[in-house]
């Protein structure tokens, strides 16, 4: 049997049999979710489930691979990363403090050499970026790891648009022959969607920051890894577009924000999901359209890989113009306080 399936099985069952001690934990220590008024839920919901998550992860990887200078790497500073997620979960860090944790989970992968060094030029040679690739790459973790933590909005969103995102890099990986790549992805999408059995609506846990920000660090991670093989088409573009219902929502807040004179940082109820209940949609119905959405755009990802670089340019022009209509018909740029 192929590694990677072997990483996905025992992640998906390691996260199935580990959540409901977690919830357990969560419960007893007080990580309770809250209801308020940007929230869905009406009741306290333990979060804090990512513990669970990150634990089928290691295992996976544990059990199916070679622990290279790289992976140690990852896992170090995936380790960190959720550290930060269960104190925030606990006691509510403030925005400051978390993106510096961020940052230094971002700076133990360049201790190890995950980095960008070069991105593809599509109109010519590779770039590389040779000083330049200490900070673009902080910038990349730490925005993938800020993305899925924004999303993480409606029961089982956060999960489930993980898991599409890993897979999509997975079949690249795969495409690719390159074994490191494929491995941690299937460990990854193994683990978030053991989780999704605990988080789906109704939700009896969610996986709180210690999640959100494992997932979004792990995929943004594991892609730079991918620049050694793949020449950033894995590193940037196939997640960039596999993650573009979070990331382009993320974007259209900071529109929003700024063009209203809010502060950027400031949460609204202006986010995708939020249109979508306020449009009649229950919560399943508007996860299950979100997934849908996600899964298109995995397989335009995957097809970038496949078309040349025109064609590449053109699908994501497309992509882009048909993302900014969607958003405005919806209303994702309006002002929240005036709908």
């Amino acid at each position: 049997m192929q590694a990677y399936i072997v990483a996905f099985i025992i992640a998906v069952v390691a996260v199935y049999l580990i959540t409901p001690y977690v919830k357990d934990l969560a419960t007893r220590v007080g990580a309770l979710d809250a209801p308020n008024a940007r929230k869905v839920h009406t009741t306290p919901i333990p979060r804090m489930g990512g513990l669970a998550i990150y634990a089928g992860f290691v295992l996976a990887v544990l059990a199916s691979m070679h622990l290279s200078f790289q992976v140690v790497g990852l896992l170090l500073g995936g380790t960190l990363i959720l550290i930060i997620g269960i104190i925030d979960d606990l006691k509510q860090l403030s925005a400051r403090t978390k993106l510096l944790g961020q940052i230094a989970a971002a700076i133990v992968l360049l201790f190890f050499d995950i980095r960008i060094e070069w991105i593809s030029n599509p109109f010519g040679e590779m770039l590389f970026l040779e000083y330049l690739s200490i900070p673009i790459t902080i910038l990349w973790v730490v925005g993938l790891t800020n993305t899925v933590n924004l999303i993480d909005g409606l029961d089982g969103l956060a999960a489930g648009v993980s898991t599409i995102a890993a897979v999509t890099i997975l079949f690249v990986a795969l495409q690719q022959n390159f074994w490191t790549v494929a491995i941690l992805t299937s460990a990854l999408a193994g683990s978030a969607l053991g989780f999704l059995h605990y988080n789906f609506n109704p939700a009896k846990i969610f996986m709180g920051d210690t999640g959100s920000m494992f997932l979004g660090y792990m995929l943004a991670a594991i892609s730079v890894i991918g620049t050694v093989k793949s020449a950033a088409t894995i590193a940037l573009v196939v997640p960039i577009v596999a993650l573009g219902l979070p990331i382009m929502d993320t974007a259209f807040a900071i529109i929003r924000r700024y063009t209203n004179g809010q502060p950027i940082f400031k949460p609204d109820k202006g986010h995708l999901h939020h249109r979508l209940l306020a449009m009649g949609l229950s919560q399943k119905q508007a996860v299950l359209l979100m997934y849908v959405i996600s899964g298109c755009l995995g397989v335009s990802a995957f097809v970038l890989t496949e078309v040349n670089k025109i064609d590449s340019i053109l699908i994501i022009i497309a992509l882009l113009v048909v993302s900014f209509f969607a958003a405005k018909k919806i209303g994702v740029l309006k002002d929240a306080h005036t709908r």
